[in-house]
């Protein structure tokens, strides 16, 4: 099972796609669609539907929920707690208030939406490195300033909706996540920032396994403990706040998909990696796919369905215990 799980994931992945590809309101039959993706002769109308529309949307959900996989391995390593991830430890919403602040002063033309999401997630993500390195900060500890910081950060965004009316769907939009307006110029970028993610931490996975070691232990092995831990949370909130400042807030992507292959695979990140990557990919182009074609008209978006997918996992962990590495 462990040596069939990275093709088993990406065999799986492909046929989701290409399943994706075909649903929707516009009765397209899947041999079209392989027609289509294959050049050969189909009518104009539902050539651009596939390339056009439903395409880049597929592969930016699914680039998105590779970095969001990635992003949640390292934010567990980094805070060695299997519970941690940018939704959950409030880096994404950072970066979602960090866009609706920009909007609301009006600075979001100059800064641009990433910039704005950027310094979201990095502030998000420096308050909770602090707290880190703190001895007596235990995981759980962190944990529950992350799901505070949560409120605190949805509590700032409805106060500027509420006083900002005309910048209100705007806002709203990143609050709830969605790909409707996806383009393969976002494609490139999204698929660069997997890429400045996943090498860097193939890398150095020896150095992220030395981070689920107790402190005193990593530096006895020679690791530079605090300098790792911020480099890495650092690139992994620059990806976050990127898929963020495109797509919106999706909860959840990075808490189940490193969680599920460590446990089929154990926590050697070597091999940890790139199958969160995959997961997480899958869970969220299958979540969108659902918010998709789920409603008879209109979609829902994308971060209603992660999170109930996301939730009763985080409080079976809670119940279980399951919050602490060792």
């Amino acid at each position: 099972m462990k040596r069939m799980l990275v093709p088993v994931l990406a065999g799986t992945a492909l046929a989701l796609m290409l399943l994706s590809l075909t649903l929707g309101p516009s009765n397209i039959k899947l041999s079209d669609t392989v027609a289509i993706l294959l050049g050969k002769g189909a009518s104009a109308n539902k050539a651009y539907i596939i390339l056009q529309l439903r395409l880049p949307r597929i592969l930016s959900s699914f680039l998105t929920g590779a970095i969001l996989g990635l992003s949640g391995a390292v934010f567990q390593a980094a805070l060695r707690n299997p519970m941690a991830d940018p939704f959950i430890l409030g880096i994404s919403s950072g970066a979602s208030f960090g866009v609706a602040v920009a909007l609301f002063i009006g600075i979001a033309p100059l800064l641009g939406l990433p910039v704005s999401a950027l310094v979201g997630a990095l502030g998000t993500t420096l308050f909770i490195v602090a707290l880190a390195s703190r001895r007596k900060s235990s995981s759980t500890t962190l944990l529950l300033t992350g799901v505070a910081v949560n409120y605190i950060l949805s509590a700032a965004m409805t106060l500027l909706m509420f006083l900002h009316k005309e910048q209100y769907q705007r806002i709203l939009f990143w609050t709830l996540g969605s790909f409707s307006s996806s383009t393969y110029g976002q494609v490139v970028v999204v698929l660069f920032a997997w890429i400045i993610l996943f090498i860097p931490l193939s890398l150095n996975h020896q150095s992220m396994d030395m981070l689920l070691l107790d402190e005193l232990s990593a530096r006895a092995g020679g690791l530079s403990v605090r300098r790792t831990r911020l480099l890495f949370l650092l690139l992994a909130s620059f990806a976050t706040a990127l898929c963020v400042s495109y797509y919106g807030v999706i909860g959840f992507i990075g808490l189940m998909a490193p969680h599920a292959t460590r446990l089929i695979i154990g926590p050697k990140h070597q091999k940890l990696l790139f199958p969160s990557s995959l997961l997480g990919g899958l869970l969220l182009l299958a979540s969108d796919t659902i918010s998709r074609i789920l409603l008879p008209s209109g979609e829902l978006p994308v971060g209603i369905i992660t999170s109930m997918l996301g939730v009763p996992l985080f409080l079976y962990l809670l119940h279980r215990g399951r919050y602490f590495y060792g």
